[in-house]
């Protein structure tokens, strides 16, 4: 007897996506993995500015923009023509979340803003994504590398004697979609309760100061902004990249007995019972010397070697590898990294998180510039739908 796909956890929400580049699509697209209709709003001709993003290219975009906006709807409007302007209002006012990130005031000239959306439509989630905020840094341009920069990442980012260097991703655009996804999701919560919706905001430079954690809370501690320490642990030691015999090791021992257990491994079990690095607070502030001593040692065997003897007891190490790699790795562990999302498009990564009741399936490819606008403008132009809203459907559902 066939049985009927679980329904995905956000199945008949529907989400107005007015945003662009990577903060605001990866929050929508979060959505859309949990089953939510995302509607996306595109300029005529050019869409989302990560659609040049490139290379490299895919068959429909680059894959810049396809890891932000799979199993999405795009529908172009220009929003300064009255007719397409129309529409994006009843999209709003239709809509259970709209995500957008224009700069401040923009979407107030076209009735686009919170307060306009929120008469026509109470129960709206209002989710805006800025750089800085709306007050004091309104006009600031919001860019992840910016405000990696302004916002202390990069001074703890690179080897100490170095220049500060940003993060290999756009790191800060990832955590503030995240924070929006979570706010989002307890602003429809709350909504539940309430029937009331309400403004979520974020911004990037919040998102990188929540997620300094405890570099933040050392400098909030001591008044001492930290530094670089390149792959070294300002805490823990060792806690950082070792030099062994052809490259290097990635050691991450979290306690005293691990550490007792690596000298051992090392066949210098003494290296446990000198006050120096008896106890981690020793072990880092005699940080210099422990690395010494430790690849004296590792220097006469390879990183793979040494790799399946601290395994094998129970301290972790690893190689340092590529994205490639950890890849493969996630596979060989059993973790399905990644998922196909259409027959013409490549794989791509699968959303994070396993739910045991709802799973998450229907990956659908990431739309090319205006393929479901035909659809979408014939929903908005027809009649208010009843609750819960109909929102259009893919051609080959």
């Amino acid at each position: 007897m066939p049985v009927d796909p679980p329904e995905a956890p956000l199945d008949g929400l529907v989400v107005a996506d007015f945003s662009r580049v990577l903060a605001g699509p990866l929050a929508s697209v979060m959505l859309a993995d949990l089953g939510a209709t995302v509607i996306k709003v595109e300029r005529p001709g050019s869409g989302d500015d990560t659609r040049a993003w490139g290379p490299p290219w895919t068959d429909g975009s680059s894959s810049y923009f396809e890891c932000a906006n799979r199993s999405k709807r795009s529908v172009t409007l220009d929003l300064s023509d009255p007719a397409d302007l129309r529409l994006a209002r009843t999209l709003a006012e239709r809509a259970d979340v709209l995500v957008e990130n224009f700069k401040d005031g923009a979407l107030a000239a076209r009735g686009l803003d919170y307060d306009s959306v929120r008469r026509a439509n109470p129960g709206v989630v209002y989710c805006s994504v800025t750089g800085f905020g709306r007050h004091g840094g309104a006009a600031l341009a919001g860019y992840d590398f910016l405000v990696q920069a302004l916002g202390g990442l990069m001074s703890i980012t690179g080897d100490p004697g170095g220049d500060p260097q940003k993060v290999g991703v756009a790191l800060v655009d990832v955590l503030t979609a995240k924070d929006a996804t979570i706010g989002i999701l307890a602003a429809l919560r709350a909504r539940e309760r309430s029937g009331r919706g309400q403004r979520v905001e974020v911004n990037l430079l919040s998102s990188l100061l929540g997620s300094l954690a405890n570099q933040a809370s050392a400098y909030l501690t001591t008044g001492r902004a930290p530094g670089r320490m390149g792959n070294a642990h300002p805490s823990i030691a060792p806690y950082e990249t070792l030099r062994c015999a052809d490259g290097l090791l990635a050691m991450a021992c979290g306690n005293d007995g691990q550490f007792r257990r690596l000298a051992e491994v090392l066949g210098a079990p003494e290296l446990a019972d000198d006050e120096r690095f008896a106890v981690n607070p020793a072990r880092v502030r005699n940080r210099h010397a422990l690395v010494r001593a430790l690849e004296e040692h590792l220097a006469r065997d390879t990183v793979e070697t040494w790799i399946g003897r601290f395994t094998a007891v129970g301290v972790p190490a690893g190689r340092v590898g590529t994205v490639a790699d950890g890849i493969a790795l996630a596979e060989s562990l059993g973790l399905e990294p990644t998922v196909r999302v259409g027959p013409s498009s490549p794989p791509q990564i699968r959303h994070p998180v396993t739910y045991s009741a709802t799973p998450v399936t229907g990956y659908r490819p990431p739309p090319r510039l205006g393929e479901h606008s035909d659809d979408v403008r014939r929903w908005l132009i027809g009649p208010e739908p009843t609750e819960p809203t109909e929102p259009p459907q893919e051609k080959n559902a």
